[in-house]
């Protein structure tokens, strides 16, 4: 099966942002695929960063418009620039995996790029794990990147 398009969910650790996106250009570049960067912000995250860009409250912007111009994407977009993948930036506001899942499924995209971090089993079972949860419902294939590990390893 061809991949032609590819969502990364960007999330809210920006550190993590590069590794993700080199793990989707090791794809999408030999493939000419296109790239969907997805921002899933909770509803207090998309209205602190509605505060912090300094757009009127009266008047708010779209999660779209917010990923844009979002400091969060700023590494994802540099890899995928410097690597000339093309991609789309699209926000949406609620639940991080249900969002990523109704994207994937909105998009028709063929690959799905989350991150995580290790968690004990003890933390896993006491408050669940957003990244089963998009691994167990995506309509495609999901890559997983652990957080900490290069892209290349």
């Amino acid at each position: 099966m061809p991949v032609e398009s590819i969502l990364i969910a960007v999330g809210t650790d920006v550190s993590r942002q590069a590794a993700l996106a080199e793990a989707a250009v090791a794809v999408a570049a030999p493939a000419d695929a296109a790239v969907e960067l997805v921002h899933v912000y909770s509803r207090e995250e998309y209205e602190t960063v509605t505060e912090e860009l300094n757009y009127d409250t009266e008047t708010p912007p779209s999660p779209d418009d917010l990923a844009d111009r979002h400091r969060g994407l700023r590494d994802a977009v540099d890899v995928l620039d410097g690597a000339e993948v093309a991609y789309d930036t699209h926000g949406v506001v609620g639940d991080y995996a249900e969002k990523v899942v109704s994207m994937a499924t909105d998009l028709d995209v063929d690959r799905v790029y989350i991150g995580g971090r290790e968690r004990s089993p003890a933390g896993k079972a006491l408050f669940g794990s957003t990244s089963q949860d998009v691994l167990m419902n995506a309509p495609c294939p999901v890559t997983y990147v652990r957080h900490g590990v290069a892209a290349s390893d």
